[in-house]
């Protein structure tokens, strides 16, 4: 799955000062997360009516019809760049956050903020999601339960984002102790974005990288519950977040730097779909792993896609969704709500909806939409309850 919360609350919250002066409050960057977090709902939704991906429910499978491509055109948007966004608004804030909290409260932090989820929905609402389905297919809903509880089955779900932001947090934490500036020491130090060719060579780079992983975890393979395939761009977008931080990127990145990349984005967007029709048209062939070509042509696609939609999205919102908003705060504070819980809201409408007959385009808008709508209102009470709010 695909993915948001706080930036730094799936990454927490607040902005927090380090040893320069704070700066004012971006409001576009909440606003992104909780769009992205929407759109992480409207990808599980086309999955469940025929977009190819892993998902609880699955209404309609993947086809090679027009309705199927397109669904397909549109997870595979996402993928290659929403999670990874997620990942990159999670670094920026983390070293403010762990420089104004210290090691121990900075992880503890994280341990409630992003472990707690991650159990909670491990235990209880994968479990509540998968027995809906069990109960809707007439093969009980508390067997299910029992089922998974006595054979000790954890399912992460969307919350392995969270699992992984984890790993990250420490990582980067092992990392300060060991390799970098001491934390009383730490200073921003503004320069300039990178050049076009750096982040043609990072492309490359997160490319190459996630095809080697793929030589042995091929997309859509599991370890310890990640999809490690992906992860090439996952850790540079981290470590790009932190460094976005550090030398005040966001604020100085301009359409003169995005522009060159959103020419690529068009340029090297449709390639993969002439490749799937390429790849078709031979039988078929691997994208997820091995040395293949249409394997090389995903692997390479994902971050040239990948650097034009993020640049383009964080300037389109800087410029246009940067303004205080009731609406957009009441939205923002419960996106990291939604993220968790929309799976069993997901499922649980899809199921409902099983007998509405209409194609599933219109069942993808009439679902998404619902579900968005549902979602937000069942975390707005969530985030209201004294010991869930410090979490969520």
């Amino acid at each position: 799955m695909a993915g948001t919360a706080d930036a730094e609350s799936l990454a927490t919250g607040q902005p927090a000062t380090v040893t320069c002066s704070p700066p004012a409050r971006d409001f576009y960057i909440d606003r992104l997360r909780s769009i992205m977090t929407a759109l992480v709902l409207l990808h599980h939704t086309s999955i469940t009516y025929g977009a190819p991906g892993g998902w609880f429910w699955y209404e309609l499978h993947p086809s090679a019809t027009l309705v199927g491509m397109l669904l397909t055109m549109f997870v595979s948007t996402n993928q290659a760049y929403f999670m990874g966004f997620f990942f990159l608004l999670a670094g920026y804030f983390t070293p403010r956050s762990l420089e104004r909290k210290g090691y121990a409260r900075f992880l503890g932090d994280r341990c409630l903020r992003l472990g707690l989820p991650l159990l909670a929905f491990g235990f209880f609402l994968g479990p509540l999601t998968v027995a809906m389905i069990t109960a809707f297919e007439g093969r009980g809903f508390w067997s299910t339960f029992a089922d998974l509880w006595h054979h000790r089955q954890f399912i992460n779900g969307p919350l392995w984002f969270a699992q992984a932001l984890l790993m990250f947090s420490l990582a980067y934490c092992l990392w300060r102790v060991f390799f970098g500036t001491p934390l009383g020491a730490a200073r921003r130090a503004p320069k300039a974005v990178p050049s076009y060719r750096a982040w043609l060579l990072s492309a490359v780079g997160v490319g190459a990288l996630a095809l080697a992983i793929r030589q042995f975890v091929p997309t859509g393979v599991n370890v310890i519950g990640l999809q490690l395939g992906y992860f090439s761009s996952y850790i540079f977008l981290f470590a790009a977040g932190i460094a976005a931080w550090r030398h005040d990127w966001l604020r100085q990145l301009t359409w003169q730097h995005a522009l060159p990349w959103i020419i690529t984005l068009g340029i090297a967007w449709p390639l993969l779909y002439i490749g799937v029709a390429a790849a078709r048209s031979m039988h078929g062939a691997d994208f997820s792993g091995r040395w293949s070509w249409p394997a090389v042509l995903y692997a390479f696609w994902e971050p040239f896609v990948a650097w034009g939609l993020i640049s383009g999205w964080l300037l389109f919102a800087r410029s246009r969704m940067n303004a205080p908003s009731p609406f957009w705060n009441w939205v923002n504070r419960r996106a990291y709500a939604v993220y968790i819980i929309h799976p069993p809201v997901l499922v649980g409408l899809s199921l409902l909806l099983h007998g509405f007959v209409a194609p599933a385009l219109v069942k993808v808008a009439v679902t998404g939409t619902l579900t968005v709508a549902a979602a937000w209102l069942l975390a707005d009470p969530l985030v209201r309850l004294p010991g869930v709010r410090r979490v969520v």
